[in-house]
């Protein structure tokens, strides 16, 4: 059985991730399978240093792994639990109150919906 001071790390180091919006970006298209620092670059559109000190980051919070292969490096998420985990929050509707301002200026529920088309292929239908 886990600890508190277990769980409590495991929940800091996942709000650690998804704290960044670069960071949550990654986890959504790992989502979507292993892939290496340059193509997730080039997907974000960010540069690939930045990718790959956020890289760093999810891989020293334990969310992804890395494989060498040759002289490239690919990542994925760490485990299918984790896969499951992050398609469930993205397909999460919250009830936010009327009238409360956005956290960060930039919710789109069209864009929560296309990512959970994507990563969770029926999530509406099952919703009922």
């Amino acid at each position: 059985m886990a600890t508190t001071a277990t769980v409590t790390d495991t929940l800091e180091r996942v709000g650690t991730a998804l704290a960044d919006p670069t960071r949550r970006a990654i986890l959504v298209r790992l989502l979507e399978g292993s892939a290496y620092p340059a193509e997730l670059a080039d997907d974000l559109g960010v540069g690939r240093t930045n990718v790959s000190n956020h890289l760093a980051c999810l891989r020293g919070c334990g969310l992804v792994r890395s494989t060498r292969e040759g002289r490239q490096v690919r990542y994925e998420l760490f485990s299918s639990r984790l896969a499951h985990a992050l398609a469930e929050l993205v397909a999460l509707d919250l009830e936010v109150e009327p009238g409360h301002a956005d956290l960060d200026g930039r919710r789109d529920l069209r864009a929560r919906h296309l990512v959970a088309d994507r990563c969770l292929p029926g999530w509406r239908e099952a919703r009922g």
